[in-house]
């Protein structure tokens, strides 16, 4: 399986294809990555230096994979967080190219928008870029349950309240859905879920809650859930997978008490996850 990652990069530190790069290489897939930035950390701590590239920048490089003919055994594109048009054009002009070498090829977008502690954080034209652009263009999503809200004009809270917005978020265009920090009142406080919907069903699965949060967590999920689904095309399976992975990722880094993933320290987690949750049809 091949993957062109078009995402973020920092040398400090793991998020955007930094965070994702690695656990793909783990299981085996062949990463193709383009820097939308190139950070010294990432943007929480506060300051950072480095360059960010514009969207000719990506296009260019696009091109000259193109060139050698790369483009045509994609079976995937990967976006995480866009910073605004150029670069979101850039991504769809992107998956335009693929999609012509390979019909068979998806393209899966992590839509960054916010969380339900602090809200939208990004600016209104990325917000409009995602719900009214990118996300129509995607084969499969992964957005949080507060992006899957602001997605579709809802405010989801329970089961039947997140699946209806899935649905209405699946109509628009993307046929694969995954739901992460899944939030609802009849789940223990101690616990969290995440929610798997597909052409053949919903899947839901629960793990412990891991009391902190850590960047580029789910930059892992939504690139270890593309390549699991993409091989399989089975959401359960690959919804079990992924989440192994991440909370074993997860609580590494949390005993290690890290700001930053212990990812590399997590390997074998990706290559041989510990499958102790099992996912649930709920539909």
């Amino acid at each position: 399986m091949r993957i062109l990652s078009i995402q973020s990069s920092v040398s400090y530190g793991h998020v955007g294809n930094s965070a994702a790069v690695f656990p793909l290489q783990r299981i085996g897939v062949d990463v193709m990555p383009i820097y939308t930035v190139m950070f010294s950390n990432h943007t929480g701590y506060g300051s950072w230096r480095g360059p960010m590239m514009s969207g000719d920048d990506v296009r260019e490089i696009v091109v000259g994979i193109g060139e050698r003919g790369g483009l045509s055994d994609v079976d995937a594109v990967l976006s995480g967080y866009q910073g605004g048009d150029s670069i979101g054009d850039a991504i769809l002009d992107a998956v335009a190219r693929v999609k012509e070498a390979n019909p068979d090829a998806i393209y899966a977008c992590d839509p960054v928008l916010g969380n339900a502690r602090s809200g939208c954080h990004v600016s209104p034209e990325v917000q409009n870029l995602i719900r009214d652009r990118v996300v129509p263009r995607a084969d499969l999503i992964t957005p949080n349950q507060f992006e899957l809200g602001f997605l579709t004009g809802t405010s989801p809270d329970t089961l039947d309240s997140t699946l209806a917005a899935v649905d209405l978020v699946r109509a628009a265009g993307p046929s694969t859905v995954l739901v992460t920090s899944v939030d609802r009142p009849d789940r223990p406080d101690d616990a969290i879920e995440m929610l798997a919907v597909t052409d053949a069903g919903a899947w839901l699965i629960e793990t412990p809650r891991i009391p902190f949060k850590v960047n580029g967590s789910g930059d892992v999920t939504a690139a270890l859930f593309t390549a699991h689904f993409g091989r399989s095309s089975d959401g359960a399976d690959a919804l079990e997978r992924t989440t192994a992975s991440v909370f074993a990722l997860l609580e590494r880094t949390f005993a290690a008490g890290s700001r930053e993933l212990q990812l590399v320290e997590a390997q074998e987690a990706y290559a041989h996850p510990d499958m102790r949750f099992s996912a649930q049809r709920v539909r």
